[in-house]
């Protein structure tokens, strides 16, 4: 499974929302994933060995940008 699907699959489970309705430009906010669990994915990353901040993943919360993001950090 690619980066990109598995992160639309996190987080299509933490909103209640089937990964194929997950488009990779939908505001993952407006969608319902809240700053709590946006700090747990940052918490579970960094324990993984990925440099990510959640200021960079509030900014621009998409499956397109998380996904440069944590391609970045992988790097």
């Amino acid at each position: 499974m690619s980066v990109k699907e598995e992160l639309r699959t996190t987080v299509a489970g933490l909103v209640g929302a089937d990964p194929a309705s997950v488009a990779d430009d939908d505001n993952l906010v407006l969608l319902g994933l809240g700053s709590l669990e946006m700090m747990r994915l940052v918490t579970k990353w960094r324990r993984s060995g990925l440099k990510v901040e959640f200021r960079d993943l509030a900014a621009t919360p998409t499956i397109s940008a998380w996904t440069s993001k944590l391609e970045e950090a992988s790097a």
